[in-house]
């Protein structure tokens, strides 16, 4: 069977992509699987070569091919069709363009519109709750299948040690905090150094704890070398630093290591402190108390959903603008966690606003010494997506019998 997907950014790789092609290899070894990965503003740059390290024998597009394979300008190692496009992320109309260019039939995972109403034969969701957005979108019920949260699938495999890696060090981490601190390239640049400084305080409000920072392979180090002798935009009150091979050393000296396999080593930490995304279901489908940092010391450097994103490269009045764009948008949500979304309570702590690493270092001190209040919010987290775990091999299986 050929099927070719639609990607895009690093959790839609993570979270959807990997555990969904590991679930079909492990039914059907001689599948060919296709990556396209579409241009879009959260991706980091680096998910083709990611997905290719983890997936040898899968056929990956990088968005500049995909853009001239979509344009109608082929080459002989791309596909010349497919049995089936399977949308995993980005714009939608991608799937709608590669379905043009490939054949077969068409099947989307969570999202679909009124336009694609005809396009998409089965769409994949989430839960009940997605099974009624999509339904409301125009896709009539008896074309919607409940198969759960794929990232799930994918957190708990990670963190089994099913994609490979080491196995963790528990000086590392072992009763202390996590920093997973995001992986596009603006959160890299401003939120490392953020949360470095953020380290060398919670060392001071509770000398001997374990600090790691969890870094995913869509950051590289030349990448996190910039960013730690830029410091960051001013505005976060970050703290340069230099990388020395497997730790992060700040200009005080204090040293905090790297961790690659960040789900093998989370399980391990007293909590984990990290920023709105997949990590936050990721961390939940494992059970560790997490709290979640929406940083707006900058807004204008979010990136939103539309074009709206774009409104702070306008001369002149575009920062400002976006700047409040992202405020009232922000306004309209309480929660930003997913966990917290779909549990209708804050079960992972979430700080927002204009945010000084030092005041996060002592919520996240005073979080470690809440032993009672950890270990409830681990049991909660990690049967909030219980039942989800095997989404992927549920989806995989309709998939390949070609249920409809």
């Amino acid at each position: 069977m050929r099927i070719a997907f639609t990607s895009n950014g690093p959790g839609e790789l993570a979270g959807w992509l990997r555990p969904l092609a590991r679930a079909l290899y492990a039914r059907e070894p001689a599948i060919d699987l296709t990556a396209f990965f579409v241009p879009d503003d959260y991706a980091t740059g680096h998910e083709a070569g990611v997905a290719r390290a983890l997936f040898p024998r899968m056929r990956v597009v990088e968005p500049r091919a995909y853009v001239l394979f979509a344009l109608g300008r082929g080459t002989a190692d791309l596909p010349a069709g497919a049995d089936l496009v399977q949308y995993l992320g980005g714009d939608l109309m991608h799937a709608a363009r590669l379905h043009r260019r490939l054949g077969g039939r068409a099947r989307s995972y969570k999202f679909s519109r009124p336009r694609y109403r005809a396009l998409f034969e089965r769409v994949y969701a989430v839960d009940a709750a997605n099974e009624s957005e999509i339904e409301r979108w125009g896709t009539p019920r008896d074309r919607v299948e409940v198969v759960g949260n794929l990232a799930v699938d994918g957190a708990l495999a990670e963190a089994a040690g099913a994609f490979g890696g080491t196995e963790p060090d528990p000086s590392a981490v072992d009763g202390g905090v996590l920093i997973m601190p995001g992986t596009r390239r603006r959160e890299v640049a401003n939120l490392v150094p953020f949360f470095l400084q953020t380290a060398i305080w919670l060392r001071r409000f509770a000398p001997g704890v374990r600090v790691a920072f969890g870094l995913s392979p869509f950051t590289n180090d030349d990448e996190l070398r910039r960013a730690l002798a830029q410091g960051g935009d001013p505005r976060f009150w970050g703290s340069r630093g230099t990388l020395d091979s497997d730790a992060i050393v700040a200009s005080g000296g204090e040293r905090f290591p790297i961790v690659r396999d960040a789900l093998r080593y989370a399980p391990r930490a007293g909590c984990a402190l990290t920023i709105p995304g997949t990590k936050c279901i990721e961390l939940a489908a494992v059970g560790v108390p997490t709290i979640v940092c929406t940083p707006l010391n900058a807004p204008e450097l979010i990136v939103v959903n539309g074009p709206l994103t774009y409104l702070d490269r306008i001369p002149l009045a575009g920062a400002a603008v976006k700047r409040a764009v992202v405020l009232r948008l922000g306004r309209r949500f309480p929660l930003l966690a997913q966990p917290n979304i779909d549990a209708g309570e804050e079960l992972m702590p979430e700080l927002r606003g204009a945010l000084m690493p030092g005041r996060v270092a002592r919520v996240v001190a005073e979080y470690l010494g809440d032993g009672a209040e950890r270990a409830r919010a681990a049991g909660a987290l990690r049967a909030l997506y219980a039942a989800h775990a095997g989404a992927a091999d549920r989806m995989a299986r309709s998939l390949l019998t070609g249920a409809a």
